[in-house]
């Protein structure tokens, strides 16, 4: 693994409540509210070498396909990372969990083909700066996967969503935030977006503040090739 110097305190996070709360009910919820399948179809042909930003308990690792070849998984909480390091040991592919901040990542530059959130964005404390340095982090034309939930479409919703966010919603939920608007945040980075499609989980009649969601793949601009000499487009 490439890492590099940092001074990021390892557990740059600490929600003990609310990580004992997500380590019990997350494997629920990923059997009950479909969540296991939207893992594996965001994971779903990845290659490589891979960066996971808020791997949580680690319930990605068993949707990596076997052409993974390695998976970096960055956790701040202590709590939902020995149980990702538990996970790790039962995964079909090798991976490292490791304790960082997304907001800036012990690996070096341009060393991952592909990296991945999954439903991370709403809590990390600086989304610019994260999605920074995964941009920053990838090689040139490497593919940020995204399934998130976020901003809801409609008026009535997204006004509930901002008076939750300015409340109580971060404090009992480990600073998730449910108005934040991946999409355009991902677009602000840098990144190209490529297809992507929006759901709801759980997919019931009445939404949750969190159940508008978006999986999709968005990619670092690959660069431009350098004019070779004498071929007209130099001086």
């Amino acid at each position: 693994m490439s890492l590099r110097s940092t001074t990021t305190p390892h557990d740059t996070v600490h929600h003990p409540v609310f990580a004992r709360f997500y380590a019990k009910l997350s494997p629920v919820v990923d059997e009950h509210a479909g969540v296991a399948a939207h893992r594996k179809e965001l994971l779903a042909g990845l290659s490589g070498r891979v960066i996971e930003i808020g791997a949580g308990n680690g319930l990605n690792f068993a949707h990596y396909p076997s052409t993974v070849s390695e998976v970096v998984a960055i956790e701040p909480e202590r709590l939902l990372r020995r149980r990702a390091v538990d996970a790790a040991v039962r995964a079909g592919v090798p991976v490292d969990v490791v304790p960082g901040s997304a907001e800036a990542l012990p690996v070096k530059s341009e060393a991952f083909d592909a990296a991945v959130t999954s439903l991370v964005l709403c809590s990390v404390r600086d989304v610019r700066r994260a999605l920074g340095e995964l941009r920053r982090v990838l090689r040139p034309g490497g593919e940020l996967r995204f399934f998130e939930h976020g901003r809801a479409e409609g008026p009535v919703l997204g006004t509930v969503q901002l008076a939750l966010d300015a409340t109580v919603w971060p404090v009992l939920f480990g600073g998730c935030h449910t108005a934040r608007d991946p999409l355009a945040a991902i677009e602000a980075a840098g990144f190209e977006l490529g297809e992507y499609r929006r759901l709801r989980v759980p997919a019931s009649r009445v939404p949750t503040p969190a159940s508008p969601c978006v999986l999709g793949v968005a990619r670092r601009p690959a660069e431009r090739e350098r004019a070779a000499p004498g071929d007209g487009t130099g001086p």
